[in-house]
């Protein structure tokens, strides 16, 4: 999204927050990732100040690490934040023109999270504004939380009827067509996603597998019948992870 090398060429908009941070996480940055999870996602960058010409420069961060391993203690804290839409990679340290700096990638948030939220409180909902965060209104968030309510009744009804379809015999036929050591491979991937992230939802493993859900659902019923594999929850809020 940021070209770094040429970082000031641009300006602070509605997805791009600079924040000085030499003095630790800023607690402003939480305003700003749900800003931006509720809006078009958008890139935060500690390290960075803004000039008075609006441009921006990186400064040398004392300690970017501490700042990483803070930021994802507290956004993985459901009282800090209401919902973790980052992956690993999303945050990184980056060396910019011989200074360190700390870079996180914000998604817009799925519908099925909004809105996302921080300090335990849908009032403390925020929307990115031009190069600022702003509260969200009571009609906004009420609209969010309805949006979130349909998007799940949806996705709901889509998991029942996938569910309803997917018989044993389904599961014979589709393993005799499919090739056995792709769908070893897959299953092998699959305990390995949820190794390192302890559950996850078919929907998730697929994502991260790049491959069809439905494909996944069928190997993790498998191993569910295998013993290698339980789950809890329902529907697409059903998530998956390895028996202890």
């Amino acid at each position: 999204m940021i070209d770094l090398e040429n970082i000031a060429s641009y300006r602070e908009n509605n997805r791009i927050e600079a924040k000085k941070a030499l003095g630790g996480l800023p607690h402003s940055i939480w305003e700003t990732y749900s800003a931006f999870a509720n809006t078009m996602g958008g890139v935060i960058m500690l390290g960075v100040e803004e000039y008075r010409d609006k441009s921006l420069h990186t400064v040398d961060l004392p300690d970017p690490e501490e700042l990483v391993s803070q930021f994802w203690e507290l956004v993985n804290d459901p009282a800090k934040a209401s919902a973790v839409i980052l992956r690993e990679d999303d945050v990184r340290i980056r060396l910019v023109n011989g200074d360190r700096i700390v870079v996180i990638e914000v998604p817009k948030a799925p519908d099925h999270l909004l809105p996302v939220y921080v300090d335990g409180d849908p009032a403390n909902s925020f929307k990115r504004s031009g190069e600022g965060d702003r509260r969200c209104s009571k009609e906004e968030i009420a609209a969010m939380q309805a949006a979130a309510k349909a998007a799940l009744a949806e996705e709901e009804e889509e998991e029942k009827k996938e569910s309803d379809a997917t018989t044993m015999e389904d599961l014979r036929t589709a393993e005799e067509g499919e090739d056995a050591r792709e769908r070893l491979y897959l299953k092998e991937r699959i305990a390995k996603e949820l190794t390192a992230n302890v559950s996850a939802t078919a929907g998730e493993l697929a994502e991260a597998l790049k491959t069809d859900r439905s494909l996944i659902l069928r190997l993790l019923f498998e191993m569910m019948e295998e013993g290698v594999v339980c789950s809890e929850g329902s529907s697409r809020k059903r998530n998956y992870r390895l028996k202890a």
